[in-house]
């Protein structure tokens, strides 16, 4: 039978916009991880407008109906995982790119913009959106915006978030909240567009963004370097640090991963090496190949077993394809549970002798690809899940990674977010005030909890939501 509230958002958007065939919105219950617990959304809703979003929350709150928003699902952490009866808001129909402003250096994007067609629209004005997750060319903006990605060239550039200027939200209550401005420079009041971004839909929709672009890089060096040891990769990045050089793009790959790439690629790594970096300089010309060679000199020093440089753009893309490929290719060893860790760049080493150690005490395969720049580790275990002792092992071995990272200084997530996976750890985290702090923004945003129930925290607001108990646990 259709319920009230399914014939309201009918009316208001259109029978098409509205999808509640079983069949079909299971197809949206859970984004690429795979293993965070996830429900079947009542309704599936894929508005083309502001007011599209404004009608849909205004029916929820009538009603009572949590709303999930989300983007591509190409998401890490569950954060756009299903609740059981809820809404869930697929936002890849408002896939507008607005305005490409060159004079003010912007571009106003919708969120369901993929994030390399944003790229591509800006670059024929010569400029550059910077943030690029491995997903980049198929994750959506809003997505983005929603977790504060980052992505390989973090080192130089940063994250989401830092090229956010001004947001439009639809708040729980279908009021539209306007915040943010295009100007470079502005303190006005608190500064709502950072809350926003990395919220995980939990405080409101974003429904437009205003982004700052950055000039277009030059034409650019790369690096590869391989290492015997992980405390000589360690030594490198920590003299890339103190040595004031910026690359563009600073990546390591462990031995497992090595391995992995070179069984699925062919592509000729050295296999007995521990780690593998991969960097690139984009400032151009002479002066790229002179922040290559002195990164080259740095890993020499460091005792490297080989180093190669290349002003070859597409030897350059070659030697990034074993960077890009390093997922997919732990893919084939079996399920994987993909962690996303972050440490102190002086902390690197001991982070992937750690996630070894870890490896050998559970009896599974762990295979460590990051952003060594920014100390952004993507360690992943592989797993058969139809062996329970396996599966059991796998997610001991996750919460040992966690608390390996929170030991070394670091943060339970760099770039992928809290979801439904690492509720728990978040608390462990960050502590008691800071989770009253985030509790009471909730509960003034979104007073009956409706928005993405059970992800991020355990909001008082939700606890007798159904499927929410069920959603944070495992």
């Amino acid at each position: 039978m259709t319920t009230s509230w399914v014939t309201e958002l009918q009316d208001a958007l259109g029978a098409d916009s509205v999808l509640t065939d079983p069949d079909v919105t299971a197809g949206y219950a859970r984004d690429q991880a795979m293993l965070a617990p996830a429900g079947i959304p009542a309704a599936v809703v894929l508005p083309r407008s502001t007011e599209d979003v404004v009608a849909v929350m205004q029916v929820a709150t009538r009603h009572g109906v949590p709303v999930v928003p989300r983007g591509a699902g190409s998401g890490l952490a569950g954060s756009s995982n299903a609740v059981d009866g809820a809404i869930t808001l697929v936002m890849t129909r408002m896939n507008a790119v607005l305005e490409v402003s060159p004079a003010d250096r912007l571009a106003v994007v919708q969120p369901g913009v993929v994030n390399k067609h944003l790229r591509d629209a800006v670059a024929s004005f010569g400029l550059f959106y910077p943030p690029d997750p491995s997903s980049y060319d198929w994750c959506t903006i809003g997505g983005n915006l929603s977790t504060n990605s980052g992505g390989l060239c973090c080192v130089k550039y940063g994250v989401t978030t830092d090229y956010v200027m001004a947001l439009e939200v639809v708040l729980a209550d279908g009021r539209v909240l306007r915040t943010g401005r295009r100007t470079v420079k502005g303190v006005a009041g608190y500064d709502l567009p950072r809350l926003f971004v990395g919220s995980e839909g939990t405080l409101g929709v974003i429904t437009e963004a205003t982004l700052a672009l950055r000039p277009a890089p030059k034409r650019p060096v790369t690096l590869a370097a391989s290492f015997g040891t992980t405390a000589q990769t360690g030594q490198v990045v920590e003299r890339v640090v103190t040595s004031g050089l910026v690359p563009s793009l600073l990546e390591v790959m462990d031995n497992t991963c090595i391995c992995a790439v070179d069984d699925l690629l062919k592509a000729d790594l050295d296999r007995s090496a521990h780690a593998l970096l991969v960097a690139q300089s984009d400032t151009g010309g002479a002066v790229a190949v002179e922040e290559i060679e002195a990164l080259a000199q740095l890993c020499r020093d460091a005792g490297a077993d080989f180093v190669h440089t290349t002003d070859d753009p597409a030897e350059g893309d070659l030697l990034l394809q074993a960077r890009r490929m390093a997922l997919p290719a732990l893919e084939l060893l079996g399920t994987t549970l993909i962690d996303d860790i972050a440490v102190p760049r002086s902390r690197i080493a001991d982070f992937l002798d750690g996630c070894d150690a870890i490896a050998g005490q559970r009896g599974l395969t762990v295979g460590v690809v990051g952003h060594a720049g920014d100390g952004n580790m993507h360690p992943t275990i592989c797993f058969d899940p139809a062996d329970d002792g396996q599966r059991e092992r796998a997610f001991a071995a996750f919460d040992d990674i966690c608390e390996l990272g929170l030991s070394l200084g670091g943060t339970i997530t760099g770039e992928h977010g809290v979801g439904a996976i690492k509720v728990d750890w978040l608390e462990r985290e960050i502590g008691p005030v800071a989770l009253d702090v985030h509790r009471a923004i909730k509960d003034a945003l979104d007073p009956d909890g409706l928005l993405n129930p059970g992800k991020v925290f355990r909001s008082a607001s939700v606890r007798d939501l159904p499927a929410v108990a069920e959603l944070s646990g495992r």
